[in-house]
């Protein structure tokens, strides 16, 4: 997360900057399945559990847990992998021993039958 990122005091990053990433991760397996983008019909669920800072590296995953004839039902998790040490200097920052989970998400996708270029 950069500077422009932080939203709100202390560098905090808006949270739906996650759904930003998780409607990339979306767009990606969609088009491993479908071989088309597709489109974001709706979000389920939504958690924020962790605050996210401007220094910040983030790494979103996703994964289709079901289908249907044009429906991707999909889950997103959110994982905080480096934060910043301003305490030692502007650049310094340290991967974290153990990843933080920032947020989790679960929504449908759908990509039209016409579109749809893989079985």
């Amino acid at each position: 997360m950069s500077a422009k990122d932080a939203h709100y005091g202390g560098n905090l990053v808006d949270g739906a900057h996650m759904l930003h990433l998780f409607g990339d991760v979306a767009t990606e397996l969609l088009i491993q399945r479908d071989g088309d983008e597709g489109l974001f019909r709706a979000y389920d669920n939504v958690e924020f559990l962790a605050p996210v800072y401007a220094g910040d590296y983030i790494e979103a995953t996703g994964r289709i847990v079901s289908e249907g004839k044009t429906s991707r039902k999909m889950e997103f998790e959110a994982y905080k992998v480096i934060a910043p040490r301003p305490d030692i200097s502007d650049s310094a920052a340290d991967v974290l021993d153990e990843p933080v989970l920032v947020c989790r998400a679960s929504g449908t996708c759908v990509t039209l039958k016409e579109c749809q270029r893989k079985g």
